[in-house]
């Protein structure tokens, strides 16, 4: 198994772990995120979205919503629970106009030129091969159809991110820039879209942000979301001690209003000629 296999791997593993835990209350920039896809887009009643990395469907359920009866979701993952999650979520918001697959985000199984558009909240960033990726959607797309894919910027988690890592690097565990690093600025996220294709391209940032009752809220995001990703190569044996010493200094930056989570998000779409 080479290093980008490994990576996925890895990668799939960890989102089976979370996907109970995924909507989570501490983590509901998901689903404010999903919603602001939904409206950067303007979907149209009875067009074709594809959902890349749907996870447990927080932008498919407003995609499923704004297409209408009329319309068609197809969400793919590589995560059985997390797509076992999605259409649990759709169907208890009364809707079953999605189709979900378990499928490879860089080899799609779709026609070529079939969808109205595609949407990847947060995912793109965990793909070995990100261009390669943004030109099969490119590929499925129909001429004018846009795409929309959504990143974190450098700010946001901090200063808690920061925290983290250092403590994680404290305890003795190396870790590589992690993937969502990526895409944390517009020139890069320019950059890519212009490379795989894409004309008309639009870049809008916007703070998601919220307040966390206490450390608790934050624990939740690390064990829910890609950080577990970093949490899993601690020994188990020192897990507890970890989370003790780490929550202590996050602890330490709680306020009369919690604790600020600054989400700060890039939205980068375009249009396939």
């Amino acid at each position: 198994m080479n290093k980008a296999e490994q990576q996925i791997a890895e990668t799939i593993e960890t989102f089976e772990q979370v996907a109970g835990g995924y909507d989570n209350p501490s983590l509901r920039f998901f689903p404010f995120c999903g919603d602001r896809i939904g409206m950067h887009l303007q979907l149209k009643r009875g067009q074709k979205v594809l959902d890349v990395a749907t996870g447990t469907g927080a932008a498919l359920i407003t995609a499923a919503q704004m297409v209408g009866p009329q319309g068609r979701v197809q969400a793919i993952d590589l995560a059985e629970n997390m797509l076992d999650r999605a259409e649990h979520n759709l169907r208890m918001n009364g809707m079953d106009n999605a189709d979900f697959h378990v499928m490879d985000a860089g080899r799609l199984d779709f026609k070529s030129a079939y969808f109205d558009a595609v949407i990847c909240s947060f995912g793109l960033f965990f793909l070995p091969d990100m261009l390669g990726a943004l030109k099969e959607w490119h590929r499925v797309l129909k001429p004018g159809g846009r795409l929309i894919f959504t990143s974190f910027t450098a700010n946001a988690f901090q200063p808690q991110g920061k925290l983290f890592r250092d403590d994680v690097e404290a305890a003795g565990v190396s870790i590589e820039d992690p993937g969502w690093q990526r895409l944390n600025n517009e020139e890069a996220c320019r950059n890519i879209l212009q490379e795989a294709g894409f004309d008309n391209i639009q870049l809008l940032q916007e703070q998601l942000g919220y307040h966390l009752n206490d450390e608790k809220g934050w624990w939740d995001i690390v064990v829910n979301s890609g950080l577990r990703l970093i949490y899993n190569k601690l020994p188990a044996e020192q897990r507890d001690a970890f989370q003790q010493r780490h929550l202590e200094k996050i602890a330490e930056l709680k306020t009369d209003k919690g604790i600020w989570l600054d989400v700060e998000v890039l939205f980068s779409s375009g249009q396939r000629p």
